[in-house]
Formats: structure tokens, C-alpha cells, sequence
């Protein structure tokens, strides 16, 4: 496993996952991750970190990886699980501030440095609903920014629910910060409802970018087939474009186009963005290596032969 920084994605930074299967009460993202890479050593798994991936050579197997500071990894099959980035405010003095008052995650970390005071969650999905209720336990109060309308079209219902039963929690629609004021730290904000520009400073120190990501494959453009945002496309897709390079089989679900080659999580076009599925599709994958690597094997052998 060759990881840039650390294992888990946006799954290891989520303050609570309470949709996964097996844990009814949740469990941190820092927990489910730590779980998974104790249980990953277990089964004989090495993760080499921080180790980048700089692309991948080659139209068949065995592929050929570049990585950062040692020489290049052979690989008879390769899995593509780099996730995504996360998404940045247009902001004046956004870079200054991250890290020191703007953050991607809110797990038990970023709440205590936030107790008793008010911060900011921008974003309108699932991570940002988490982010909200579970800052709420121990904020002053959390103000919670959407561009759009609401959160109804974005939201699960149950998050949905929560938030708006909470006192602690206000929703701000059609509303988008324009500034950030601070010296080594964020110290104040202002926000600005985009329909009548009314603006609003407060003296937020924290703020929580909650707005989407972009996915990590920069390092794969023009090796593999991506779709129009940047997504990994496989399977049928891959067929349906006229990019797969075999005629004695078609690709399996998750074979990019590059035979031996899968993508699985957030990398991958068509993904519905849940852990739960991130992991099935993973351990589906495998079993397409182990037979793509056993029938190198035979050929390998039959040459041999």
C-alpha cells in the first residue's frame, strides 16, 4: 500500500460515521481507519508511507510506478484508491489561515480547540451536517452557510432533522463568505447573502470547509480514462468509449482501461460516496487481482515451459 499521506482519506478525518454497518451508535473516521490498518498488517499488508505516486507507465501488465525519493515499483496489478482533495474557498487570505483556523475535518482535536465558541461550517452535504451537529456539543454556536436554497436537496433526512431541531445550530441560505481578517490566526469573518449583499463580520476564529472534492488523479491523466471532472471511468465505460484494449475478455466492473488496473472509492466515476461502498468495492476488486495475477502466472509458466 503506497500512501502520500495518511491512511483512511476523507473517511479517517470524518468526526462521525453513523451509516456503517456493524457500529449502530457510529465511530470516529480516526477510529475506523486505525481499525483498518491494524487489521490491513494483519493479513500480511506493508504500507509504505508517506510515499507519492507520480504516475504509472506501460498499456500492460507488469505496470511500473514512479514514486517520490526511491526507484520505480513493478506491479502485476494495481488498485487506484487515491480519493479526492478537498475543494478551497475563492477567498483572499484562504492558504494563510488553513491549518490555523480553517480545517477540513472536525474530529475530537478541531471541537476542543473550538469550545465555547462560535464557528462556521460551510457546505450543504452529509460531512458538512456531521460536522454541525457534532461541533454543536460543545461550540458556542455554529452557523451553518449554503449558497443555495436549503439543505433538503443535499442532506440526508436524519442530519437534516437534527439540525434544525437544534438551538445551537443556524442555517444561513444564499450565503457565502467574502473576507477573512487575521494575523498568524484567523480572527474574524464576514459573510455575505448573495441575493441582497448584505454583509455580516463576526469575530469567528473557526471555520469548517465543507464544499466537495476533486479527485486525486492527476498522477493517472493519460494513463487511464477519465471522465469529464477527472473520475476514473470502468467497467462498461470503459468498453462503451472504445477504450479497452482486449478482445478475449471485457473489463470487469472496476478495470479501468488498462487491463490489471482497477479503481474503487472516491477516485472512481459513478461512485455514490459512502465508506461502506468504498469498502465493498475494494474487496470485490481483490478477487479480480488474485485472478488476473494467477493468470500471469500460468502464461508466465507456460512460456517457461
Amino acid at each position: 500500500v503506497l500512501e502520500r499521506e495518511a491512511p483512511g482519506g476523507q473517511a479517517g478525518t470524518s468526526s462521525k460515521i453513523e451509516n456503517y454497518l456493524g457500529f449502530p451508535t457510529g465511530l470516529s473516521g480516526q477510529e475506523l481507519a486505525g481499525r483498518a490498518q491494524i487489521q490491513a498488517q494483519k493479513f500480511g499488508a506493508t504500507l509504505a508511507l508517506p510515499m507519492s505516486v507520480r504516475s504509472i507507465r506501460g498499456t500492460e501488465p507488469p505496470y511500473e510506478l514512479e514514486v517520490d525519493a526511491c526507484a520505480p515499483v513493478t506491479a502485476r496489478s494495481v488498485v487506484i484508491a487515491s480519493g479526492a482533495t478537498y475543494r478551497t474557498l475563492d477567498v483572499e487570505g484562504y492558504e494563510r489561515f488553513e491549518g490555523a483556523g480553517i480545517y477540513y475535518a472536525a474530529t475530537a482535536i478541531e471541537a476542543g480547540l473550538c469550545e465555547g465558541e462560535e464557528v462556521v461550517v460551510v457546505g450543504g452535504g452529509n460531512s458538512a451536517g456531521q460536522a454541525a451537529v457534532y461541533l454543536s456539543r460543545r461550540a458556542k454556536h455554529v452557523h451553518v452557510l449554503v449558497r443555495g436554497d436549503g439543505l433538503a436537496d443535499s442532506m440526508s433526512d436524519y442530519l437534516l432533522k437534527r439540525i434544525e431541531a437544534s438551538r445551537d445550530i443556524t442555517l444561513h441560505c444564499h450565503t457565502e463568505v467574502v473576507g477573512l481578517e487575521g494575523g498568524e490566526t484567523l480572527e474574524s469573518m464576514t459573510w455575505e447573502n448573495n441575493q441582497t449583499g448584505e454583509q455580516e463580520e463576526r469575530p469567528v476564529r473557526h471555520l469548517f470547509s465543507m464544499i466537495g472534492a476533486v479527485p486525486n488523479t492527476g498522477w493517472v491523466k493519460g494513463s487511464v480514462l477519465t471522465d469529464e471532472k477527472g473520475f476514473v471511468c470502468t467497467g462498461v465505460d470503459v468498453v462503451e468509449e472504445g477504450r479497452w484494449p482486449l478482445e478475449e475478455r471485457r473489463p470487469s466492473t472496476f478495470e479501468t482501461s488498462l487491463p490489471g488496473v482497477y479503481a474503487v472509492g472516491d477516485v472512481r466515476a459513478g461512485n455514490v460516496k459512502r465508506v461502506a461502498s468504498a469498502v465493498g468495492e475494494g474487496s470485490v476488486c481483490v478477487q479480480a487481482v488474485h485472478r488476473v495475477v494467477a493468470q500471469m502466472r500460468e502464461e508466465a509458466s507456460d512460456h517457461a515451459g
